[in-house]
């Protein structure tokens, strides 16, 4: 069985500190590998590296940078196939599905590649006689991204080809639970050219993680993933000095308006619902079906289109949805459908026994399952299940809907479907989520605007990528000159005006 190692200085690093943990296949139950568990001395190593490799990396030209995202680009079109696989044999989605991944982040690498632009400054000539004022945005240093087995490549692309084009060295913590990805990532940035030391890959688990959130040399750290896992990097982060993105769970509602075509918002229920078997943190799990009859016709809609998925392995290339990440997932995910049912919610498709496919029995499945009647007070509501459960709350108008997806406490994404252009541009703008859709199930912007929620989403002032990625990995510097101009005044002892 193979150990999938730390990337430090440009090259594999052996774990030394004794602990690992089974990587399995979700497909089949099986593990080949394991995964290393970095310890403080791990850690210690890979920001040394990292804060050497700044001293020289953040004086880079920034053309100089992108030229080395924009070979790096390159492979990932070339390779987006191989690196999707890695991506399916460990998390266990489609092979499209992880294909899409790697091009989502791809396009981040895009808007990175363009640094030379998005680096510039402001100048005021004559802020004073004679003084003039310009501003810089320089790099933090060493930074951090903690990223969501859900999304193994898409979520890291987000954090790092910013960060490095602004100048600042990364380090990578991956999910244990997909590690491969990230290896492949760091050999590929190597090939295009990347300095050692100005991107590492530390395995790990919570020993690691605490270990980059109080290391005095870490400026800056990015995180995706669960709610409370979010609040407590952000907290722990902030205490010790640093500066903090962290993106926390989701509960995302689509408001179905009587004049919806029925159709058309049926369809994207079935790829924003059980999509990624559902582990996506912009995956619908709530459609709010505005009056009865809109849900009943929902329903007859959507009935047999779940009943025609098919579920299974990446290696068939037909299937439309694989398994869950792990054991302990499909059995929350069963559990969660089990209070539904006891709390009163009727279980329209079940997907509990669900077992997969001839070869596959062993893999961590669970059938796309469709609950109606779920309202507010029902823990499948409450509670963000991550797997392929989709929930029909039922209201009987528009200010009703609104109500209930305010009633949470998440608020990364939302979507509206209607032909209604007042109705939408209401509740666009009125909406307190984060990201909204307008016929559009998964809203998740590209990559020269932002990505982030609101509420218990999202920890911290900036979003991800875009402009706020810009921001958030770099500093702003206001310098005022002025230059001798044989003139001679005498001291001032007042505060300095300028005119």
């Amino acid at each position: 069985m193979t150990e999938i190692a730390h990337y430090i200085d440009n090259v594999p690093v052996a774990g030394s500190s004794g602990r690992s943990l089974p990587v399995f296949d979700p497909a089949t139950g099986e593990t080949k590998h394991t995964v290393a568990l970095a310890s403080s001395v791990e850690v210690e190593r890979a920001v040394a590296s990292a804060h050497n490799a700044w001293l020289t990396w953040s004086k880079t030209p920034p053309l100089r940078r992108a030229r080395i995202l924009d070979r790096f680009k390159m492979i990932l079109w070339d390779r987006a196939d191989q690196l999707a696989e890695v991506i399916s044999a460990e998390h266990g989605k489609t092979h499209d599905d992880a294909v899409g991944e790697v091009t989502r982040g791809l396009e981040v690498v895009e808007f990175a590649v363009g640094a030379p632009h998005l680096l510039k400054g402001e100048t005021t000539e004559n802020v004073g006689t004679a003084v003039d004022s310009h501003s810089l945005r320089q790099p933090l240093g060493v930074v951090v991204g903690i990223a969501p087995f859900n999304f193994p490549v898409m979520v890291p692309m987000w954090m790092f080809p910013v960060a490095l084009a602004c100048g600042n060295t990364f380090i990578l913590k991956p999910s244990e639970r997909d590690p491969s990805a990230s290896l492949l990532i760091a050999e590929w940035l190597t090939e295009a050219g990347l300095p050692a030391g100005v991107f590492n890959v530390i395995q790990g688990d919570k020993e690691a993680v605490d270990a980059l959130l109080t290391h005095p040399n870490v400026k800056a750290v990015s995180f995706v993933g669960s709610t409370p896992i979010a609040k407590y990097i952000y907290q722990t982060g902030t205490a010790n000095g640093k500066r903090v993105q962290a993106l926390g769970g989701a509960k995302n509602h689509m408001v179905i308006l009587p004049d919806a075509d029925i159709e058309m918002a049926a369809n994207a229920l079935m790829g924003a619902a059980y999509g990624s078997a559902g582990e996506r943190c912009m995956a619908i799990s709530v459609a709010v079906a505005v009056t009865d009859k809109v849900a009943d016709a929902l329903i007859e809609k959507l009935v047999p289109k779940i009943e025609a998925l098919k579920v299974g392995p990446a290696a068939d290339r037909k299937s439309d949805m694989g398994p869950v990440i792990t054991a302990a997932a499909r059995e929350k995910i069963k559990g969660l459908i089990d209070r539904g049912e006891a709390e009163g919610a009727k279980i329209v498709v079940d997907g509990r026994d669900f077992q997969g496919p001839q070869g596959y029995e062993k893999g961590y499945y669970v059938g796309p399952t469709l609950i109606d009647g779920v309202t507010s007070d029902m823990t499948v509501w409450q509670e963000e299940i991550f797997g392929p459960v989709l929930s029909i709350a039922r209201r009987k108008n528009y200010a009703d809907a609104v109500d209930l997806v305010h009633k949470h406490d998440y608020a990364n994404g939302v979507a509206i479907f209607t032909r209604d252009g007042d109705a939408a541009r209401t509740f666009a703008h009125d909406i307190e989520v984060g990201m909204v859709g307008v016929n559009v199930p998964i809203p998740v912007p590209m990559a020269f605007h932002s990505f982030g929620g609101w509420k218990q989403s999202l920890f911290g002032d900036h979003h991800m990528h875009g402009m706020e990625g810009i921001r958030f990995y770099t500093r702003l510097k206001t310098i005022t000159t002025r230059w001798p101009s044989g003139v001679r005044s005498d001291p001032e002892f007042v505060m300095p005006t300028m005119g």
